[in-house]
């Protein structure tokens, strides 16, 4: 079992929750209807959602329940970066006229003792007891399929109609010289520091290495980002991207980006070599994270005497999340590009009616029909749903784009908080939207309004129309809607209204 350090009474609560010590497995009785392996967000949602329709449902779960998100992920980084930008706050209070006296003295130990308790209430959610109150049978246990209806865990067979595999994925090692040799991080263990380290090293400049890059930058580390030749969220709206790359900067990380011939020694400390912009580098580090990607678990569970196809990107899917074995299904980071813990709940929600309602009148839902947001926790945050620029010109479809900065909106000014955008992609000629990306302090929560409408086809021009609250972020999203509704004023429109004013129809001519 994955060990869950430092010892203490919070991390105890934890492991009490998603991996009871003295828990004890149910005995079988007859076939279940599902069994699903792996306990992380999609299993569960797949496990309580199909138990919750009165199916008989055995999950299995080799390590901790709740999955990365609970434990290593999702969880306890919003932790730290919470108390990472209260310290950024305090250390920038003069610019609102608020001036505190001193340094900033962070506590970290108190930080990750704060992470660690949070993370430990939420826990119950994710805990073998409410599960097994729900009606399902859990299993803690290394799982193997046997055959088509078979699956073995901790020295039990279990027979099912129906499988779901759900494990998720864990981070990936790239080939580095030297790598093997060195005490590193990832995900999967950064959260058990109990010091801030002095100097602090990070491989690889995608989401979660820029968030915990700039969160112990904010903490008080000397902290250096080192990326491949595409440079910081390669992913995301260059625009964008490049907001959170000067934000880096300000908060006093270390960029060591186009870096090439990366090296790492330990000599007693971890040494980093790296040529960046024509110049050679070698940091001295205290600590050094690994954060390049995931790498899908699917080793050990014997797909192969089963017919699952599988390859290093995962379990091979169909667009109904089934496998090359019409038995078995799969959700989550196992088998999707999207790995994040809102796609997999969702995909789990769509396995539940495709492997238990195959046929009838529900029918068979698609994972392309589904419209899936995602947030870079960074400061500010990225958000981005639907196509890009890039995309639409790949896929040769046009579009046009709208851009409110947010430098022009009255509360972000006020907020002290101009750094960033909205910009929506429509179908060009109508207000169909495609696609946006939001920079900005809470850019995840801003992005579902244009989720919503993406969803519901409500038009840009549409949302000209909601009133929103006087002064806030979002009324950056509104004032795009104004902007497309002033497009369609054409010249025809244009010359009634003069015509109006001419005449002093309705009292026209008095308006400016």
């Amino acid at each position: 079992m994955n060990a869950l350090q430092p010892d203490g009474e919070d991390n105890q609560r934890l492991e009490s929750n998603v991996h009871p010590p003295d828990w004890t497995n149910p005995t079988p009785t007859g076939p279940y209807h599902l069994v699903v392996i792996g306990a992380g967000t999609a299993g569960l949602v797949t496990a309580a959602g199909a138990a919750g329709l009165g199916a008989k449902v055995a999950l299995i779960e080799r390590d901790l329940m709740g999955g990365d998100c609970l434990n290593v992920g999702c969880v306890p980084s919003k932790g730290v970066i919470s108390a990472a930008r209260v310290a950024r706050g305090v250390r920038r209070s003069a610019d609102h006229g608020v001036k505190t006296t001193g340094d900033v003295e962070v506590d970290f130990a108190g930080v990750m003792q704060r992470m660690r308790r949070l993370r430990a209430d939420i826990s119950d959610n994710d805990s073998a007891a409410r599960f097994s109150d729900l009606g399902v049978d859990v299993y803690f246990g290394s799982a193997r399929f046997v055959d088509s209806e078979t699956i073995e865990v901790a020295d039990q067979t279990l027979k099912f109609k129906r499988a779901v595999i759900a494990t998720g994925a864990r981070a990936a090692v790239p080939t580095i010289p030297g790598l093997d040799d060195v005490n590193y991080l990832t995900n999967e263990s950064v959260f058990s520091l109990t010091e801030l380290p002095k100097r602090f090293g990070v491989i690889g400049a995608g989401p979660i290495g820029c968030e915990l890059a700039q969160a112990f930058a904010q903490l008080g580390s000397e902290v250096y980002l080192i990326d491949s030749a595409q440079g910081i969220l390669s992913k995301e709206d260059p625009d964008a991207a490049n907001i959170v790359r000067q934000s880096l900067i300000r908060d006093g990380v270390q960029l060591l980006c186009c870096g090439r011939e990366l090296k790492v020694r330990q000599s007693p400390q971890i040494h980093v070599s790296v040529e960046a912009g024509g110049t050679s580098y070698d940091h001295s580090v205290d600590q050094l994270l690994v954060a390049v990607g995931r790498t899908p678990n699917v080793e050990g569970l014997n797909l192969e005497s089963v017919g699952v196809a599988y390859d290093r990107h995962g379990v091979q899917v169909d667009d109904h999340l089934q496998t090359t074995n019409a038995k078995i299904f799969a959700a989550g980071d196992v088998c999707s590009k999207f790995k994040f813990t809102h796609a997999a709940d969702f995909a789990a929600r769509m396995v539940i009616q495709n492997a238990l309602f195959a046929v009838g009148p529900l029918g068979k839902k698609k994972f392309s029909d589904l419209i899936i947001p995602w947030s870079t926790y960074t400061t500010p945050e990225i958000a981005h749903v639907g196509i890009s620029e890039q995309q639409a010109d790949e896929n040769g479809v046009k579009i046009d784009t709208y851009r409110q900065s947010m430098a022009e909106v009255d509360r972000a000014i006020l907020d002290g908080e101009t750094d960033g955008f909205v910009k929506i992609h429509t179908r060009k000629g109508t207000d169909r939207i495609l696609g946006a990306t939001i920079v900005a302090p809470h850019a995840g929560d801003l992005i579902s309004q244009i989720t919503l409408a993406m969803q519901q086809k409500i038009g840009l021009g549409a949302i000209a129309n909601v009133i929103h609250p006087y002064p806030t972020q979002a009324e950056a999203i509104r004032k795009l809607g104004d902007q497309y509704n002033r497009t369609r004023l054409t010249a025809t429109s244009k010359s009634v209204l003069a015509a109006l004013r001419r005449f002093n129809v309705g009292g026209w001519k008095s308006w400016p």
